[in-house]
């Protein structure tokens, strides 16, 4: 007799401090730690809203909030508008390299001045190796570095998981001094790119929260798709 395919289970968290909304409780819902993972349940699970983040994939599971809304772009229909055309043109001068996702110094110290300006007293000061490893990546994830630079220099990286049909934009760090440059909002944009060098359908970008300022970047692109309830909605302008 054949053996029942096991099943995935989910666990939700006691209540804790939300991350992003003061004040707020959270409560957040994690796939099954111990069930094997791969490229194909990922890329399942991120179309009903969930997101990686080390080991860990997670959604939001909050009573009385739905603040947190996962956001993607369909990548053919994209079209840059004027401050974004702007900022692609501005950056034409970096070269980009797709990497292994292993530890760099080089990309660790990268990422401590980052924290240390962008993120102070947020939680993540003074990062250890093994934290900045175990946030990025995963064993079973199909991750990749995506390095920026001006004339050797190293300007800013980029995190992303490919899929079966889609990027995840994992996280971007960058050279604070080079803020200018706006090197986050090129990233998403060379990351819709590459999507479509792939030919792939969407790049996700994680969770987007209308009352947090840090995260109206996300809405920039357009158009764009949130999810809503059980499907996915179309914003096509601003």
């Amino acid at each position: 007799m054949s053996k029942e395919p096991e099943s995935l289970g989910f666990y939700a968290t006691p209540e804790h401090e939300c991350s992003y909304l003061p004040g707020r409780k959270a409560t957040t819902l994690f796939a099954d730690p111990d069930f094997p993972k791969n490229r194909a349940l990922y890329s399942a699970l991120a179309g009903i809203g969930f997101r990686r983040s080390g080991e860990h994939v997670y959604q939001p599971y909050c009573h009385n909030c739905s603040a947190c809304v996962p956001i993607r772009i369909p990548v053919r229909d994209f079209r840059a508008n004027r401050n974004q055309r702007r900022n692609w043109k501005q950056n034409r001068d970096l070269t980009c390299n797709i990497q292994e996702a292993v530890f760099r110094e080089e990309h660790f110290n990268l990422y401590q001045r980052y924290i240390h300006s962008r993120h102070a007293g947020g939680g993540m000061d003074n990062p250890g190796v093994d934290n900045y490893m175990n946030f990025l990546t995963a064993g079973w994830a199909d991750t990749r570095f995506v390095e920026f630079r001006h004339e050797g220099l190293l300007v800013a990286v980029a995190v992303i998981d490919i899929m079966d049909d889609a990027l995840s934009a994992v996280y971007t760090f960058f050279d604070p001094d080079q803020h200018a440059r706006s090197p986050g909002r090129y990233a998403i944009l060379y990351e819709i790119e590459l999507a479509r060098h792939y030919r792939f359908q969407w790049l996700y970008l994680g969770y987007w929260i209308d009352e947090c300022n840090k995260m109206n970047y996300k809405t920039e692109y357009r158009p764009h798709e949130r999810f809503i309830g059980t499907r996915w909605l179309r914003f096509d302008d601003l």
